[in-house]
């Protein structure tokens, strides 16, 4: 049987296909201004890396923050159910799973079928996703895909206040100003964003192993010090941790097909 999970997410759509039970295709494109289009051109190519055709999908389930707009879709499911599902398909001793994309952070409590106990969303600021990296790589004029190397260079911890992106840029910039070395400042970034996840984490519960998910799970720098807010030691991350919604929204169109 072969079903798919389209994650309709504010920056990328993820298209994952599954034949019986197992990943045979994946794609990731950037969203763009049709995201109908680009998630249709998704799913041709994460078919054609599994050699199959649309017609060959029995059930297709879409998530994410643009669900409700994917095209040849055949439901839909959040992206909290989706995220827990695919990340205990992944690790299935995970009973947290923390989510962090481009718009959104997510500290998700699940049982060991993957089905939601309690979350948390941070969705009204951007402090604490991938928008705020992306925001403070600019002040700091280095790449966001460098930050995480950057800090991982820093040599003392410099705290920052703001948690607001305009009022953080503000500070970063101060700190460039103050001659602050820019890894120390790189890292005083994620320790910000790492904050803000840990404080949504304490509200749920947790315990270990925690499954980071999202595409800043491929920041190490915020990894670093995520690990460190938690003090549970090293985090459990996939290999695509950006895919991991997909995936979850395939494993649940496999259930109703």
């Amino acid at each position: 049987m072969v079903t798919a999970g389209i994650d309709m997410g504010a920056k990328t759509i993820k298209v994952v296909v599954l034949r019986d039970g197992k990943v045979a295709g994946r794609a990731i494109k950037l969203a763009g201004f049709d995201a109908a289009a680009t998630a249709r051109g998704a799913m041709v190519e994460a078919l054609e890396a599994a050699q199959l055709r649309r017609s060959d999908v029995r059930r297709a389930i879409a998530t994410g923050a643009g669900r409700d707009d994917a095209p040849d879709k055949d439901g839909v499911m959040t992206d909290v159910t989706c995220a827990a599902r695919g990340a205990v398909h992944l690790f299935p001793q995970a009973r947290a799973i923390i989510d962090v994309g481009a718009e959104e952070g997510r500290a998700i409590r699940c049982d060991e079928r993957g089905r939601v106990v309690d979350f948390a969303v941070n969705e009204k600021c951007a402090a604490g996703t991938g928008a705020f990296a992306e925001a403070m790589a600019r002040a700091l004029e280095v790449r966001v895909e460098d930050l995480g190397a950057l800090s991982r260079q820093s040599t003392q911890a410099i705290p920052m206040n703001a948690q607001c992106v305009v009022f953080a840029e503000s500070e970063v910039i101060s700190m460039i100003h103050a001659n602050v070395a820019k890894e120390d400042v790189a890292r005083a970034v994620h320790e910000a964003i790492a904050s803000r996840v840990v404080s949504m984490v304490l509200r749920v519960g947790f315990a270990p192993p925690v499954v980071l998910v999202g595409g800043l799970a491929r920041n190490g720098g915020f990894v670093d010090s995520l690990e460190r807010g938690l003090g549970l030691g090293e985090l459990s991350i996939p290999e695509e941790p950006e895919h991991c919604g997909a995936l979850g929204a395939a494993l649940a169109a496999a259930d109703d097909a």
